[in-house]
């Protein structure tokens, strides 16, 4: 008798499931309770699903036709923790289009033609983690954007239209550690462009056009471990470019235009452990600036021009010296002069860097 009122719950279980499942999506049971996964991945769908079941907690709904997402297209799915909307063709959210999803963790936006962000958009996303928003069309960031997203760790904006960062622009996001911001347009910084970001860990602004780099621009990051500026257009830094950096353990700064680096530009951090200024114009470097990095492991030098006279000489001996790793020693050549060209760094006599006048 049990056996047989088991079986009809069953049964019953399962017909509400299928009632409450779009007819073109698979919905299944996490082995929780009260948890559907909805996967209409790659179905053809044109708007956002009705007849979701209740309970769904992780909805897949990638590499569909979705152009907008109206309002409240989430109050009949309260649970829902996880949204995949990759590669739609979405080019409006509604203010109220997630009004009410309080438990939402992760939201996936990438692949779509966003161009704008209403305001406060998110507010009501109070739990999310994770936002991606790469490979769209966003142009202009303002704080009130991110407003409500105060517990968000990860963002994602590489592949945007974005040319300037303003001032205040992540302010909402005080729990922020990664921030991609590669393979925009960005010309130009603000000084206050990251306040708030006080938790953040990593921030990649690799393939951009930056020129320069405002003072006290990454003062407020000091929990920062890697910065990403590689692939840019930088042809110099003052000493005040990388104030704050004092947690700094990895500094990508490889191809760009340096052409000079102050003697004291690294001098306030004490914790890096890989530099990379490969693929620059560098012609000399004062070496005694790589001797206050104690934890220095690996520096990469090759591919630049250098000039193999007296004002190497300090970088020469610190090589010497050094138990870093050092980008393939054989790839370290002098470009000038011509009789010490293709030599290598590490093979030169102290006789050979001379200066003439």
């Amino acid at each position: 008798m049990q056996y047989l009122v088991w079986l009809m719950l069953m049964i019953l279980w399962v017909a509400q499931t299928v009632e409450s499942c779009p007819d073109i999506c698979k919905c299944s049971r996490k082995s929780g309770p009260e948890k559907s996964e909805v996967n209409c991945q790659k179905k053809g769908l044109q708007n956002f699903p009705s007849n979701l079941p209740p309970d769904a907690w992780n909805l897949k709904l990638g590499e569909n036709g979705i152009t907008d997402l109206e309002a409240n297209v989430l109050r009949s799915i309260p649970k829902i923790e996880s949204i995949n909307l990759e590669r739609n063709g979405i080019k409006s959210i509604h203010p109220k289009a997630f009004s009410g999803a309080k438990q939402l963790m992760l939201l996936n936006l990438y692949g779509n033609h966003i161009t704008n962000l209403p305001p406060k958009v998110f507010q009501d996303l109070l739990n999310l983690r994770f936002l991606m928003l790469g490979q769209n069309q966003i142009g202009i960031l303002k704080a009130e954007m991110f407003a409500g997203l105060r517990n968000l760790s990860d963002l994602d904006l590489p592949l945007n239209a974005l040319t300037s960062l303003p001032s205040n622009a992540f302010k909402p996001l005080i729990a922020l550690k990664v921030l991609d911001l590669s393979l925009n347009r960005i010309q130009r910084i603000s000084p206050k462009a990251f306040t708030g970001l006080r938790q953040l860990m990593f921030l990649n602004l690799d393939n951009n056009s930056l020129k320069t780099i405002p003072a006290g621009t990454f003062r407020q990051l000091r929990s920062l471990e890697m910065l990403v500026l590689d692939n840019n257009l930088l042809s110099s830094l003052s000493l005040s470019a990388l104030d704050g950096l004092g947690n700094l353990q990895e500094l990508y700064l490889r191809n760009n235009m340096l052409e000079h680096l102050p003697p004291d530009v690294f001098r306030n951090m004490p914790k890096l452990s890989q530099l990379a200024l490969s693929g620059n114009r560098l012609r000399t470097v004062d070496g005694n600036m790589f001797t206050h990095m104690p934890d220095l492991k690996k520096l990469y030098l090759h591919d630049n021009p250098w000039q193999c006279d007296c004002n190497i000489s300090s970088l020469v001996q610190w090589m010497r010296q050094t138990k870093a790793i050092l980008s393939p020693r054989s790839a370290l050549k002098c470009l000038s002069p011509p009789e010490l060209q293709s030599k290598s760094l590490s093979s030169l006599q102290d006789d050979q860097l001379l200066c003439r006048a």
